[in-house]
């Protein structure tokens, strides 16, 4: 039996969904505020006789058929995908794991149009560059969390890193040497040459960035790493639960933090890791520069079971959208004379 599996090519069209929930809460205002005005008029059995051609039924039927014709074309817009046709490829290449510092300070916008956000687009650009390599991505803060394991799945990495963000994990703080240390066990056991990105401002309180650099090159592992944030620094600015912007983080005494690029640091755990230091900045955050080096290093041969083949399955929602248009469109608001009768009995019980 062939593997299979699913994915949305366009997983972002998801989020408009939440449009559905909003439409149910202004339907149920709306008949809340008309049935208030009917009592006004009539009773509830007084409104039958007057208006018996309303059907409240009939209007809750049409709208659920009105939100599963959005929901439909919803899915349809983002495109599920199924991988049918499995294939074992054989690549030469280099295992790279990035790590991405998810600490409230990566918020701060001294490298438009932030600093986590920039980071985002560059690791983009070289996942759009890789040819063989493997990648995977860890996050951390205080604490380090394998977000992809080791892949050679470039659609699946993107989908990763456009989720990254600073609040996906449960404690703040930056433990450099902890996301180290994770790289190292997720490479697992093989020949393959390997090498650690380190994507910081270098903030890092603990004291074990260093000495974990070191012990990867022992393994063989090179460590590299990029300064997000300019020599001035910038304050961290705090967000309400929508996502806008209320302000920026403040001290015991009420003073504005400053976050600044700890640039030391990370050129010390650069050397012990005999790997490269570069600094971003507004222009170019140097991803690129490093993998170049990277590619000096000598390349493996990878064999990976890749999907090779998705087949499109968004015709499915389309149709579905157009059977529930149709049943829409032949279903009226009012109710029948059949139902008149049915109602009209019920109610001589």
């Amino acid at each position: 039996m062939e593997a299979q599996v699913l994915r949305f090519e366009n997983p972002d069209y998801l989020y408009w969904l939440l449009i559905i929930p909003v439409m149910i809460a202004i339907y149920v205002l709306v008949n809340i505020i008309q049935k208030k005005r009917t009592q006004k008029l009539a009773s509830a059995t007084m409104f039958k006789y007057l208006a018996p051609q309303i059907s409240g039924r009939r209007r809750n039927f049409k709208f659920t058929l009105l939100c599963l014709t959005v929901a439909s074309l919803i899915f349809a817009l983002a495109n599920l995908q199924s991988g049918t046709k499995m294939q074992e490829v054989k690549r030469e290449g280099i295992d790279l794991f990035i790590c991405v510092d998810v600490s409230n300070s990566m918020n701060a916008e001294d490298i438009a149009p932030s600093r986590i956000e920039r980071s985002k687009q560059a690791i983009n650009r070289l996942v759009s560059e890789l040819k063989g390599d493997r990648i995977g991505l860890i996050v951390f803060a205080n604490r380090a969390y394998i977000q992809l394991p080791i892949t050679t799945d470039y659609s699946a990495a993107r989908m990763f890193i456009s989720n990254i963000k600073t609040d996906i994990v449960p404690s703040q703080g930056t433990n450099i040497g902890e996301a180290i240390n994770t790289a190292v066990k997720a490479f697992g056991e093989n020949e393959h040459s390997k090498a650690i990105i380190i994507i910081s401002d270098g903030e890092d309180h603990e004291t074990e960035a260093m000495k974990a650099a070191e012990e990867a090159y022992k393994q063989g592992i090179r460590v590299y790493t990029i300064g997000m944030g300019l020599a001035d620094g910038a304050p961290i600015p705090t967000y309400n639960q929508y996502g806008k912007m209320t302000g920026y983080r403040k001290d015991r005494n009420g003073q504005t933090i400053i976050t600044k690029l700890n640039e030391t640091m990370l050129q010390q755990i650069a050397v012990q890791g005999k790997g490269m230091y570069v600094r971003a900045n507004n222009s170019n955050v140097g991803l690129e520069k490093i993998y170049d080096d990277i590619c000096q290093l000598e390349k493996t041969e990878i064999e990976a079971k890749v999907f090779s083949d998705y087949e499109d399955q968004f015709q499915w929602f389309v149709g579905l959208a157009i059977i529930f248009m149709i049943i829409n469109t032949f279903v009226s608001s009012g109710a029948k004379n059949w139902e008149n009768r049915f109602n009209f009995f019920d109610r001589k019980k």
